[in-house]
């Protein structure tokens, strides 16, 4: 009876001895695997959080790391697809071995459901803060320097799970080819609401430039471009002498060359292209210079219109209407002003402005303005004229819908909040207008 407390302890250190040999290789391997899935999770942080400036320094750098780290990101969705399988993998591993090890403990006896919920979220616990959370929330804040301890590791899960990456980017493409992607559709008077809710925190000059961004490819070229009377264009049948004579008047770069009417334009002469020949004699074929015109529907967006400018490298275009016929003109420069304001190039008058500003509710310009440049100036929504203006584009327009007729200088006309007074005009066109906004309406605004 004695000697049965030294056997009992005997027997314990021989049950602990067989669990421990058994168990301790399990439970190393479980540590490795949620280390391996916590430098995983790092990783797809540390990559994918670098910022345009990291990215910069690893591409100009020579440093063998960051030129690994540049080479991953070369391949985002391979990246990342690799990094998402090994982690997973790593995770299920987990479970696999856990789950082993408990049935392992229950002699692969049936397993009650409190045993495997406590198992569960021991496990999820685990992955969840160790392997996901901790390594990431480090790894956002050190990115560029996890990106390239950890570079060796992300090159090796791109090579062991390339057949796997590969069929997961095919799909996804496929899937972002046949899924329409849905977004939420911002109105154009919502963005310039939340435009004004910068007022706070930025300048006249920056509100103005956001507001020409967010009506930007809201414009159609009818909107923007010159009027077909204020076209300077010079007839095919001029003579050398002539055509200088108009050059020096006009003072422009690039002029419209056209055929009996202003409806036939047949190309545009560049005056650059005249300077090797300002000494012929007056008989000298100037038209073998001109070039080919770039025609575009008024209807056009000038978003696409300014891409078509960069890959065709032309900076003016002919606008027509339905019928072939010229509608009016518009350059580079008249897209660029709808962003940044008027330009003032080195033809432009200085200090010459299109309008006079009276006071704080009331300025006098010209018929002819455009009224894209009457919304911004009277600081409404782009579309503010748009229910009475009927086809037209500029003030004088507007005006003729709004009377019906061509007025007489002194009339008026209201459209709240404001009024329209007619300065100057002919039989043929409005000149000058007045335009005054309610003090009442301003007052509450």
């Amino acid at each position: 009876m004695e000697s049965d407390p030294l056997l009992r302890k005997v027997l314990l250190t021989d049950v602990w001895s067989t669990y421990f040999s058994f168990y301790a290789p399990y439970a190393v391997v479980l540590l490795v695997v949620l280390f391996l899935a916590a430098l995983a999770s790092a990783a797809e942080a540390a990559f994918f959080t670098l910022s345009p400036e990291d990215r910069t320094t690893c591409r100009v750098s020579e440093n063998r790391a960051e030129q690994r780290v540049v080479q991953l990101l070369d391949r985002p969705r391979r990246l990342l697809a690799s990094l998402v399988i090994f982690n997973n993998l790593l995770n299920l591993t987990t479970v696999v071995i856990v789950t082993y090890l408990v049935w392992q403990l229950n002699q692969f006896q049936p397993i009650s459901g409190w045993t495997l919920a406590g198992v569960t979220v021991v496990v999820t616990l685990a992955i969840v803060l160790f392997g996901e959370i901790i390594p990431k929330v480090y790894a956002s804040q050190n990115s560029l320097a996890v990106a390239k301890r950890i570079a060796p590791l992300a090159s090796l899960a791109m090579l062991l799970f390339r057949p796997w990456s590969a069929l997961l980017v095919n799909l996804s493409n496929v899937v972002d080819q046949r899924i329409q992607k849905r977004g939420y559709k911002v109105s154009m008077e919502e963005l310039s609401q939340a435009v004004e809710l910068t007022s706070s925190s930025s300048t006249h000059e920056e509100r103005e430039l956001l507001k020409g961004i967010v009506n930007f490819s809201n414009l159609s070229v009818r909107q923007v471009m010159r009027s077909r009377v204020d076209i300077v264009a010079v007839a095919e049948d001029l003579t050398f002498a002539e055509l200088l004579g108009q050059i020096n008047e006009s003072g422009y770069s690039r002029m419209p060359v056209y055929r009996e009417s202003i409806d036939q334009i047949e190309g545009m002469l560049y005056i650059k292209d005249l300077l090797p020949y300002l000494h012929r004699e007056e008989s000298f074929r100037w038209q073998t210079l001109i070039r080919p015109v770039y025609f575009v529907p008024e209807t056009k967006k000038i978003d696409d219109l300014l891409q078509d400018f960069q890959k065709r490298r032309v900076h003016l275009a002919v606008v027509v209407d339905e019928y072939g016929g010229t509608r009016g003109l518009v350059t580079m420069e008249d897209i660029i002003e709808e962003i940044f304001g008027d330009i003032n190039d080195e033809f432009d008058e200085e200090g010459e402005v299109p309008y006079q500003r009276v006071d704080e509710q009331t300025l006098v310009i010209e018929g002819r303005t455009p009224l894209v440049d009457i919304c911004r100036l009277l600081n409404v929504d782009a579309d503010f004229f748009d229910e009475v203006k009927g086809e037209s584009e500029s003030l004088a327009g507007l005006l003729l819908e709004l009377f019906t007729r061509v007025p007489e200088a002194g009339e008026e006309v209201s459209l709240e909040p404001f009024r329209f007074k007619v300065i100057s005009a002919d039989d043929k066109k409005i000149e000058k207008v007045e335009i005054k906004r309610s003090e009442a309406v301003n007052s509450e605004t």
